[in-house]
């Protein structure tokens, strides 16, 4: 069970954080904003991505993370920038569920823009619930990091 989730957007997304820290917070997920707080705050996209995936990594990735943009494309692109981070932009429950299950990732990026907010709440509710298992998936986690570790020093 997931119990600190790191949480940012832009300023096209605040709307959607708000509202998710309200719902994780009321499921007792301790929640960790990096911003932004407001539609008029300038902060690019890259920055709070950034922010988020220093503190997963500071973590020793012992926490997860939900990023929101307009789109979550821009989001996950930064991300995936990160060693040892693994970002999927999920707009429907089944992408959600294998980013964790096949994909053993651990940053869900959605759009503001592209889906509603009840459907994020029952993606983000899907995707805290399920946890990577050793298995079939397995060896393909294992090559993604060997190419990360190859790609990324």
């Amino acid at each position: 069970m997931i119990h600190t989730i790191v949480i940012g957007c832009d300023n096209a997304a605040v709307p959607m954080k708000e509202m998710l820290i309200e719902f994780l917070e009321a499921k007792g997920i301790t929640v960790e904003n990096m911003g932004c707080d407001s539609a008029d705050d300038p902060t690019n996209y890259p920055t709070v991505a950034k922010r988020a995936c220093e503190a997963i990594i500071g973590s020793g990735y012992r926490k997860r993370g939900i990023l929101v943009c307009g789109t979550g494309i821009g989001m996950a692109m930064t991300a995936n920038k990160f060693k040892g981070i693994r970002a999927a932009v999920c707009h429907d429950s089944f992408s959600a569920e294998r980013s964790i299950l096949s994909n053993n990732g651990n940053v869900l990026c959605m759009g503001e823009r592209v889906i509603g907010h009840e459907l994020a709440k029952k993606i983000v509710n899907e995707w805290i619930s399920l946890e990577f298992r050793d298995g079939f998936s397995t060896p393909k986690v294992e090559e993604i990091l060997s190419i990360e570790a190859c790609n990324m020093r």
